[in-house]
């Protein structure tokens, strides 16, 4: 992205959410988020929208794994972006159950020989055009856009050789899985 490419209507809408959630954790005062939430609205470049939210600090957490499995599952707090390194190793993440704060998340896959499930809670959507293969798949058994008022993931990356589902958890016996 270029800073001084023009600002969408989708990139105004990201800081205000940004400025929101802020707003929320008790980072930003009622007259401080008024005034920002003015000048996100009437931004002319993601420079300007930019250095609205710069100071409120990055929800992004990266994990680095070798070989083996790597696993989230229950209660977690998911961060805004998910950066996962991984040779050989096998990553499960499972939202349905975790707190997400954020509307939309991204998680980044780098998995040359390991392969990645991703299970989401109900109504959520991914889009994993952002994922290449050379060897490998990508399975996505949920919506790929965005639908308002619900949790929207990016997954971008490499799999090289391994692969990727994304899907909704499973209902076995009124419990989910």
């Amino acid at each position: 992205m270029e800073p001084q490419a023009r600002a969408t209507d989708d990139d105004r809408e990201k800081a205000v959410q940004r400025l929101q959630q802020a707003f929320a954790e008790g980072s930003l005062g009622a007259g401080e988020m008024d005034e920002r939430l003015e000048r996100a609205l009437l931004a002319k470049s993601r420079s300007d929208l930019h250095a609205l939210v710069s100071d409120l600090g990055d929800d992004v957490v990266h994990l680095t794994h070798g070989s083996g499995s790597l696993k989230r599952a229950g209660d977690w707090r998911v961060p805004r972006a998910l950066r996962i390194d991984s040779e050989y190793g096998k990553v499960r993440l499972d939202l349905s159950r975790a707190l997400i704060r954020h509307p939309e998340i991204d998680i980044e896959l780098r998995l040359p020989y390991g392969s990645a499930v991703i299970v989401l809670p109900s109504g959520a959507s991914a889009n994993t055009d952002g994922v290449h293969t050379q060897w490998g798949r990508v399975t996505c058994k949920v919506a790929d856009y965005a639908r308002p008022g619900r949790l929207h993931v990016n997954v971008t990356g490499e799999l090289t050789y391994g692969r990727l589902i994304v899907r909704n958890a499973h209902r076995w016996f009124g419990t989910r899985r």
